[in-house]
Formats: C-alpha cells, sequence, structure tokens
C-alpha cells in the first residue's frame, strides 16, 4: 500500500527496522487522514498534533540508533477518553467533568504503551461515561461511521474504532463493559478484543465494577495481539489483574484452526438477527470448516442473560451519578439518569440474585468449553443504523441492549472475545464474526481470528472519503 497511513502495526515496525520508513514519516500520515476525515466523522475530542511529531522523532532518532524502545516505537496510536492519561483532559463524554482536570499518572494500558514507544495522537470521543453502544454526547457531539456518515460507529468505543477504520491511527486503546470494544469493531470493519478479564489491568475503577475491561483495537488481529502483548500483565493498582507477565500473543498466530472443535451458535438461542447478517456470519462459521475445524451448529442452551446484566449496568449507573453533586447531576445525559433511576430501584436482594445468576452462567461457560474449544456468533444481530439514535427502527428506542444481544454475556462471564471482520451487507455495511474462548483462552481465540482473516481480504478494505 503507497499510502502509510494504510500499513499495518506490525508492517510499520517491520518498515522501521530497515530503515525503509520514518517514524515522522508515519505519523505525518496519520495526520494527513486525520485532518481529512475529521470534519466528516468526529472521531477525536483531544488531539496534539505538535506532541505526536514531537515523539515521533524521539522515535525516529531511536531507530536510527537501532535502539527501539520496545513493542510499539513509533506506531501511530489513540487513547479513549475513559482512560486517563497524564496531563491530559479526562473529561470521559460528560458536561459533569472539570475542562481544566490533568490527572497526574497514566491509567497502566496507557503508561505500558508510552513504555514500549507508542506515539500518542490524541483521545477518541465516547459517550457519557461511556454507557451506551453509539458515540455521542452533548459535550463533544456525534461521531459517525466512515463506512457511511449519516450511521454510526457504534460504542462506546465509536471514536477509537472510526479513527482505526479511516487510518487516522493503526492502533487504538479502547474500554468494554458490555461490548463497547466489539460493537464498534463490528461496525466499522475493525478488530477489537476483549481479553480474559484481568489480562489487562484497569484503572481508576469503573463505576461499571468488574464488567469493565481495557481493550485494543486495530485493523488486524496480528496488531491486536501485538498491542496485548505489549500492555497485558499485573499492576498492584488492579486487584484482579493477572499474573501474566511474559505471555508473548503475537506467537502461535498462525497455528490455524485444523482440529479445533468449534460451537458455532446463529443465535444463542433466544436473539432476532437480521437476516443478511445472519447469512454471512453462517457463511464464516463454514469457512473455518473449510479451514480444519470441526464446526458444530449449536447453541449452549443459556438462557437470556439480559436480566443479569441489567441489573449490574443500572447499578453502576446509579453508582456514577450519586458521586456528583446535586449541580453536576442536572448536566448528565438523560437517556444514563434513566438508566440510573432503575439502578435506585433495585434492593440488595436484587442486586445478589444477580450476583449468584452471573457466577452460575460463567460456571456453566466454563463446563461448556470442556467440550469446545471456541463459540462463534454474530458479534451483533444487526447492520450500522444512523446515527442520533439508541437503537435501530424495529427496536426498543430506550434499550440498546436489545441490537447487541451477543457482547455482553461475555463481560458478564470474564471471557475473552474478538470481533474480526467477516463482510458486507448488500447496502455495502460491516459485519463482525465473535469468536468466544474459554477463560484464558486468549492464544486461541486470537489464533483462530487470524486464520479467518488470512482466508478473506475483508480486513483490506477501506472506506473511501466522499
Amino acid at each position: 500500500m503507497s499510502d502509510l497511513a494504510d500499513l499495518s502495526a506490525v508492517d510499520l515496525v517491520a518498515a522501521y527496522r530497515t530503515g525503509r520508513v520514518s517514524p515522522v514519516e508515519a505519523t505525518k500520515a496519520a495526520l494527513a487522514r486525520a485532518a481529512a476525515w475529521e470534519p466528516r466523522v468526529n472521531a477525536f475530542c483531544y488531539r496534539d498534533d505538535e506532541a505526536a511529531l514531537a515523539a515521533a522523532k524521539e522515535s525516529e532518532a531511536r531507530w536510527q540508533r537501532k535502539a527501539p524502545l520496545g513493542l510499539l516505537d513509533g506506531v501511530p496510536t489513540t487513547v479513549k477518553d475513559t482512560i486517563m492519561m497524564k496531563g491530559v483532559p479526562f473529561r470521559r463524554g460528560s458536561r459533569t467533568t472539570d475542562p481544566n482536570q490533568r490527572p497526574a499518572e497514566d491509567a497502566p494500558i496507557v503508561e505500558r504503551i508510552r513504555k514500549h514507544g507508542a506515539v500518542i495522537l490524541g483521545k477518541t470521543n465516547t459517550p457519557e461515561m461511556g454507557w451506551k453502544g453509539v458515540t455521542d454526547s452533548a459535550l463533544f457531539g456525534i461521531t459517525r461511521n466512515p463506512w457511511n456518515v449519516g450511521l454510526t460507529p457504534g460504542g462506546s468505543s465509536g471514536g477509537a474504532a472510526a479513527g482505526v477504520a479511516a487510518g487516522m491511527s493503526q492502533l487504538a486503546l479502547g474500554t468494554d463493559g458490555g461490548g463497547s470494544i466489539r460493537i464498534p469493531a463490528s461496525f466499522s470493519n475493525v478488530v477489537g478484543f476483549k481479553a480474559t478479564g484481568g489480562r489487562i489491568p484497569v484503572y481508576p475503577v469503573s463505576p461499571f465494577g468488574s464488567l469493565a475491561n481495557h481493550c485494543p483495537m486495530a485493523r488486524t488481529v496480528a496488531d491486536v495481539a501485538l498491542l496485548l502483548t505489549a500492555t497485558r500483565g499485573p499492576d498492584a493498582r488492579d486487584w484482579e489483574s493477572l499474573a501474566d507477565a511474559s505471555s508473548d500473543f503475537s506467537q502461535g498466530l498462525e497455528g490455524g484452526v485444523k482440529g479445533m472443535r468449534i460451537a458455532f451458535s446463529p443465535a444463542l438461542g433466544y436473539a432476532n438477527v437480521d437476516p443478511d447478517v445472519a447469512a454471512i456470519v453462517a457463511a464464516a462459521a463454514e469457512r473455518l470448516s473449510d479451514l480444519g475445524a470441526d464446526v458444530d451448529e449449536t447453541d449452549p442452551g443459556i438462557p437470556d442473560p439480559t436480566p443479569i446484566f441489567w441489573t449490574h449496568w443500572c447499578a453502576g449507573a446509579s453508582f456514577a451519578i450519586k458521586n456528583l453533586t446535586p449541580d453536576q447531576q442536572k448536566l448528565v445525559e438523560e437517556g444514563f439518569v434513566r438508566t440510573a433511576e432503575l439502578g435506585n430501584e433495585l434492593s440488595l436482594f436484587d442486586f445478589q440474585v444477580a450476583a449468584v445468576g452471573r457466577q452460575s452462567l460463567a460456571q456453566f461457560m466454563s463446563a461448556y468449553h470442556q467440550t469446545y474449544d471456541l463459540l462463534v456468533l454474530p458479534t451483533l444481530a444487526v447492520p450500522p443504523f444512523p446515527v442520533g439514535q439508541l437503537s435501530p427502527a424495529g427496536s426498543d428506542p430506550t434499550n440498546w441492549l436489545a441490537w447487541t444481544p451477543f457482547t455482553y454475556v461475555f463481560n458478564l462471564t470474564k471471557q475473552p472475545a474478538i470481533s474480526v471482520p467477516c463482510g458486507f451487507t448488500k447496502s455495502g455495511l460491516p459485519v463482525g464474526l465473535q469468536i468466544v474462548g474459554p477463560l484464558h483462552g486468549d492464544a486461541k481465540v486470537l489464533r483462530a481470528a487470524h486464520a479467518y482473516e488470512q482466508a478473506h481480504d475483508w480486513y483490506r478494505r477501506r472506506p473511501v472519503l466522499a
């Protein structure tokens, strides 16, 4: 590819190593894409071109000395604005936050990409506190899908996904509390991976508790594996972080799926799926069979987990808003307030029922993976829909869970789950295949996703600036 903004992170690093490409050139290419796309897309809420170019020059000097700082040295990267960054506004899409606030420390995931030399371009847009599956806020406006700017890229990591899809960065850091990395990955034709809970430490604590994950996003599975390797490992600030300081998730990606036993669930037994999406995902499952996997079409047999998740989510929203002053509460988005009000109505008994239900669900899925290596299913039940609404036409306009029934279940169970591009609808809109593994089966999920990805050119396709 002639434009450096279209190269993968892995290819950029290889080009830096030989001297064929400079981090300054790559950063300028990313910033040029941002300048071209941003008036249409609004992926960023904060960008510092001068700081990015200064970091790229430092990276260039390291590569010239043949002393790169780490795995990501010189790679253009963005950070979602629900992730704390030292010295940079931390607004979280909310008018309740102080515009002059400058955190004194990085979140662990940001600390680690700095350690590995990534060039940070800025922070990407999110809905208020990441509470919904689309990306708009009263503070920073609507983020639009590069494939069709009248449509949403999904959320809540929609700014991250739009930026990666349009070539504004090779890598992006996002979050996922109910699908927030996988939803926009599916809608934007990029790769989003929610690793096993605790694989990447989370700090500060999310209002949504252990549902929340910090996550890598990129255009290829290999790039996601590279970013995961750079950011995984324990941190004392997250008591649930895993003691994983040595795993290299870039190793073994080429192992393929031959001999794997994979369950294909078209709808988890309870969801309604758009026919176009259903056909594309079924074809993707068949392709895994062609690649040597033993694929069974079967549902796990779990009940609809919406009540369990909704109890946790609404309780988190209630907690987030109750921590605000009365004046701040007046500034909160109406839909977020409604969600919090549902949380206010919950009793301790209600929450304990949900907590026990979550544990039972996780135990069931752990046993299920004694039979099946992986579970594949749609990432989402629908293709992208118009901006300015919480749900597509025909579904509950107040409930974002209705059209993403396949994502939040794996936040409850903490299983690794990836969305990888698997085709386009008849109207040219992206569709994602979700691949789910057992707890700690991250490498297996990445291996299968890479095998599928490399069998097609979906991931190579780029949106065109109209």
